[in-house]
């Protein structure tokens, strides 16, 4: 199959009240899409209009050229797994990952062919002949990946496959599914809510919002350059710190602080609409530093003095939480001192690496020639 295209997407449950709006999206051969966002947004929605378990309100969706949308599921050549494994207990192993195959009616000596090489694909071969109450949560989780990689489809469906399982198990089934979809080349669209799922797995990230895509881009572009507020504060752990400041020509005033800028931005701002008017400000908590061996002639970095409110200690990263006039704010400063609640520090924020959104529309200003990571893409 070369693509799967949705075009003009709509789904309401109550006539006139859309959940999925004027949804666009043309899907490549081999690529693995992940659809994010917020509860109730209507990624898994998508994902069942796919696979032909929801109706379409209106609009066309495509398999190459072949229109979908009365198509039953069962001719539709895809594979789901689901949040929970669905396995059934009383089968084995391989009876649970050739089942599908059985109802296929394939020859029973082609499903040991299959069920064989998937085995040894997704590390389950020592297990065929175990029951499902015998494995751990990941391994029920890859008996599930199994079954579907078994049958061969054209797509994948995985709807928050990884929600139930533990910490790090989940970061190791995560790394197995990406491997695996690589090593077979299907076309995959998976579903989180889970920003670091997403930036760690796709080739696109789909965001969406109340049924409405925000951003379509790789995930190294839409960390770098976010199309509005949302996304921005959507993506990246912890979310970016916000700022409501007022441009003037002596820099940003947040409250009663003046948060020094860039020469080149402060005359962008003040040559444009912007001049007198409130922007926001945004500031991953990964660009606020220790004001320590910082290059102070330059207008590159920002200084501001916090008391610090609380300290989490992550390992080698420690999270500094304090307030700037009375506004939450984050730093995830890479330091193994030891800070304390009460403590008077200084810290540097990197305007290199600023965001601006205007402060009616919340869509991104792009201010040329700045940011240190302009050309990176």
């Amino acid at each position: 199959m070369k693509e799967i295209r949705l075009e003009h997407i709509y789904k309401d449950y109550i006539p006139g009240t859309h959940v999925i709006k004027d949804f666009n999206l043309t899907i490549n051969e081999g690529e693995f899409i992940v659809l994010v966002g917020p509860s109730g947004c209507g990624k898994s929605t998508l994902l069942r209009m796919i696979a032909g378990l929801e109706d379409i309100t209106a609009g066309k969706l495509y398999f190459d050229d072949e229109l979908m949308n009365d198509v039953h599921p069962k001719d539709r050549d895809i594979a789901m797994v689901f949040q929970n494994y669905a396995l059934y207990p009383q089968m084995t192993v391989a009876e649970n990952m050739g089942f599908g195959l059985k109802m296929q009616k394939v020859p029973q000596k082609d499903i040991d062919e299959r069920v064989d090489k998937t085995s040894k694909v997704i590390g389950l071969e020592d297990y065929l002949d175990r029951l499902p109450k015998e494995l751990s949560g990941g391994q029920r989780q890859r008996v599930a990946l199994g079954r579907a990689i078994s049958r061969n489809p054209k797509v994948f469906l995985m709807d928050e496959p990884l929600s139930n399982l533990d910490a790090k198990l989940r970061v190791q089934t995560r790394s197995e599914i990406s491997n695996i979809s690589k090593q077979l080349d299907n076309t995959t669209i998976y579903v989180t809510h889970d920003q670091v799922e997403a930036m760690t797995m796709a080739d696109r990230i789909v965001l969406l919002k109340d049924g409405i895509i925000q951003q379509v881009s790789s995930p190294r572009e839409i960390y770098l350059y976010p199309v509005n507020k949302f996304v921005a504060g959507f993506m990246g752990s912890p979310a970016m710190n916000f700022f409501d400041v007022k441009v003037t020509n002596e820099g940003l005033v947040h409250g009663k602080t003046l948060i020094k800028a860039p020469r080149e931005v402060i005359d962008y701002l003040m040559s444009t609409d912007y001049a007198g008017k409130n922007i926001t400000l945004g500031i991953r908590p990964e660009n606020i530093f220790l004001d320590k061996g910082i290059d102070h002639t330059s207008d590159r970095y920002s200084p501001i003095d916090i008391e610090v409110k609380v300290a989490e200690l992550l390992g080698s990263e420690t999270l500094l939480h304090f307030d700037l006039e009375d506004k939450p704010i984050i730093a995830k400063i890479i330091s193994l001192e030891n800070f304390e609640r009460g403590q008077h520090i200084k810290l540097a924020i990197d305007f290199d690496f600023a965001h601006f959104f205007d402060g009616e529309s919340e869509e991104r200003i792009d201010i040329p020639n700045h940011g240190a990571y302009r050309n990176i893409i």
